[in-house]
């Protein structure tokens, strides 16, 4: 008798129904919206990256399409970790699927307290997006783009935590794998990879870049490829698991980031173009895929594109 496709996933302690992950920033901080993702059939849900103080961001428009995906300039906007944790709190209770807490911050010091006081909300992981300048550098470089100072917030961020699972989202830099190399020596528990790609839209007939901000993080189909590339890199990189993430708005595109080394895959930008229940979608043409071709658990898939044919 053939083994049925069962597509729960375990991901770092946190047992999903499917490797379907609301990525961070998509659907706001409110616990209900994430619990409104996880009705549409998320596997895990990421509230938005939270910061110590409420920050305003930028001014609008601060979100645009083209016509290979999205880019936008929200400028890390939120309401601080304070009303932070309520919504967290709401998330767990309400979501029923494994909430993940995101933070960043401006400084490693101000990493660990961040961390210190999202915790309290009890989430199941904790990603931190690591793609902030470093106010202390001489220069303002992203920590995502310094191996020496990833790895110092992520031993601040450890040290804060205690026992809870810790992802670093990288930046998609050339030198990716260093930086993965580098978290995994300091403590990290996971990678999400990767966050968005700077860019810029411009409007012709106005003659000027569309979002007041001028730059923009670009996200959805275009970032396929080079996400691809960044897990790959990573997984041969490291040996801690991988929740992938740029341009996944398909099943196949699901199977494609689990067989370059993602044991769960982001969904962010296919709920732009497939509208709440991307999630279910994707998750529902995985199994689809799976079936014909033979496959009955998604943790068969992970890494298969390194093996030798």
């Amino acid at each position: 008798m053939v083994e049925l496709v069962n597509l729960e996933t375990e991901f770092l302690g946190a047992k999903m129904r499917n490797p379907t992950v609301l990525a961070s920033g998509f659907m706001g901080v409110t616990g209900l919206s994430l619990a409104s993702a996880a009705r549409n059939g998320a596997g895990a849900v990421t509230i938005k990256s939270l910061s110590l103080a409420p920050r305003a961001g930028h001014k609008s428009p601060v979100v645009a399409e083209f016509d290979k995906g999205l880019i936008n300039a929200v400028g890390l906007s939120n309401p601080g970790v304070d009303a932070g944790i309520e919504e967290l709190t709401v998330a767990k209770q309400n979501a029923g699927v494994p909430v993940i807490a995101s933070i960043f911050a401006d400084t490693v010091e101000n990493y660990g307290k961040v961390a210190k006081r999202v915790v309290e909300a009890k989430p199941d992981l904790l990603e931190v997006n690591i793609s902030c300048p470093n106010v202390q550098s001489e220069f303002g470089t992203p920590f995502a783009a310094d191996p020496k100072a990833a790895a110092n917030v992520t031993k601040a961020v450890k040290k804060a935590v205690g026992k809870m699972p810790v992802l670093i989202k990288l930046a998609p830099v050339p030198h990716i794998a260093l930086v993965a190399k580098s978290v995994e020596a300091a403590g990290a528990d996971g990678l999400t990879c990767i966050n968005t790609l700077k860019g810029m839209v411009i409007n012709a007939e106005a003659r000027r870049p569309i979002l007041t901000n001028k730059f923009g993080g670009m996200s959805g189909p275009a970032l396929k490829p080079l996400a691809l590339g960044c897990v790959y890199e990573c997984y041969d990189a490291v040996k801690i698991p991988i929740l992938g993430l740029g341009g996944v708005t398909s099943g196949r595109d699901a199977v494609e980031m689990m067989m370059a080394g993602a044991s769960a895959v982001g969904v962010g930008s296919a709920l732009r173009f497939r509208g709440p229940k991307a999630f279910q979608l994707i998750a529902d043409e995985m199994k689809e895929w799976m079936e014909k071709e033979g496959f009955n658990k998604p943790k068969e898939l992970v890494g298969l594109a390194h093996e030798k044919h």
